[in-house]
């Protein structure tokens, strides 16, 4: 179906290149019409995600349907998206997300809901191609306006990822939900899985982590605004270097780091693989300020069920400190993305990164053989 956004902020903002980040403003003031939209949600962004021990409880019980050939990429191995072949050069990329805000702000949070969604068919090596509206309001709470502006948020997004947005479904809700359904293509031979990285293989991080810090802090209204600034920054800038990197015969995997933090996604990798991974922590890049809010105490409860979760399969260093712990499982909404490449493809994937805009990005790491199953992910300090 056809849906009416209302009023488009993005309009007054200037033209931005796919990916760029266009200045961000202070922390703006709740208006006093309709409550703050993070106090009308139980979890924002998505630290909203079933814990990840629940959700593997969930699927054991689901029966397995027949899956076709021409599904190349299904439920296996809790890949980004599904992707289907429909010729010899092309392959559709299916995924979809939502979640509750993550910030007050309503036409930022269409725009971080939306970089989301659209993440995965870039972390596939996929070119987005339209998307589908999923919004679901509570409309005795917040004003037709506010909706809107949730709507054009992520319109703005769609636009600078050369897309539209096609259609959608709207319910009411009890709690404001948002995002999309995206759809994208890739040439069935470029398809970058989580489960193709090869021992010896490096590993490059995007993004830098600390998204559900800050969205912690945000929601105690103990955020500044810089802090604030960085953190829409992050969530709102699309990870269009996917098909650049899938493009690259040294890029074997590729994966997106969202709510079960940079350990969960590390260890699906791992597992698809059937190896294990390092990760150096000393590389890993953190959002300014990250660290700090953490050691005051602003980590969020799905950084505790995500431990809960997969804590077991993880080797930490002796004396590894609890605040390093929560930013290894820290839920990042909109996070970057983490690429498994030949040792001799590192530079050349950094400086895919670069041309788009991501300057925090760093390898963080290394595949190794697997020694045992029960322990995939080695943290080294």
């Amino acid at each position: 179906m056809t849906m009416n956004t209302g009023p488009d902020r993005g309009d007054a903002l200037p033209f931005q290149a796919p990916g760029a980040i266009a200045p961000q403003p202070a922390i703006p003031a709740t208006p006093r019409s309709h409550p703050r939209l993070t106090s009308l949600s139980h979890g924002g962004g998505c630290g909203c995600k079933i814990a990840p021990g629940v959700l593997s409880e969930i699927l054991k019980s689901t029966s397995r349907m027949p899956m076709p050939p021409e599904l190349l990429v299904g439920i296996e191995t809790a890949d980004d998206a599904a992707v289907y072949q429909l010729t010899d050069d092309i392959a559709l990329i299916a995924t979809t997300d939502f979640f509750m805000p993550i910030v007050d702000d309503p036409f930022e949070f269409g725009r971080i809901a939306a970089t989301n969604a659209i993440s995965d068919v870039y972390a596939m090596g996929g070119k987005p191609i339209m998307a589908l509206a999923l919004v679901g309001m509570p409309i005795n709470v917040l004003p037709v306006e506010v909706i809107g502006q949730v709507l054009a948020g992520g319109e703005s997004v769609c636009r600078a990822a050369g897309i539209p947005i096609a259609g959608g479904h709207t319910i009411d809700s009890v709690e404001a939900i948002y995002g999309l359904v995206a759809m994208g293509v890739v040439h069935p031979g470029r398809i970058k899985r989580n489960s193709d990285a090869r021992p010896g293989d490096r590993l490059v991080l995007g993004k830098p982590l600390g998204v559900g810090v800050l969205s912690a802090a945000l929601k105690k209204e103990q955020l500044s605004a810089d802090g604030y600034a960085r953190m829409i920054a992050t969530t709102t800038q699309l990870n269009t270097p996917g098909p650049e990197l899938a493009a690259l015969d040294g890029v074997h995997a590729m994966t997106d780091i969202t709510g079960f933090g940079l350990a969960g996604h590390g260890l699906e990798l791992a597992r698809g693989a059937k190896a294990a991974i390092a990760i150096d922590w000393g590389r890993v890049p953190l959002l300014d300020g990250a660290r700090e809010l953490a050691e005051q105490g602003f980590v969020t409860g799905a950084s505790q069920r995500n431990w809960a979760g997969y804590g077991s399969e993880v080797l930490l260093p002796e004396g590894f400190a609890a605040i390093d712990q929560a930013l290894l499982t820290d839920p990042q909404t909109s996070g970057g993305l983490l690429v498994s490449c030949d040792a001799s493809a590192v530079d050349e994937v950094l400086a895919v990164f670069r041309r788009h805009g991501f300057g925090a990005a760093a390898e963080i790491g290394e595949v190794l053989p697997a020694t045992q199953e029960t322990q995939r992910l080695v943290l080294r300090a």
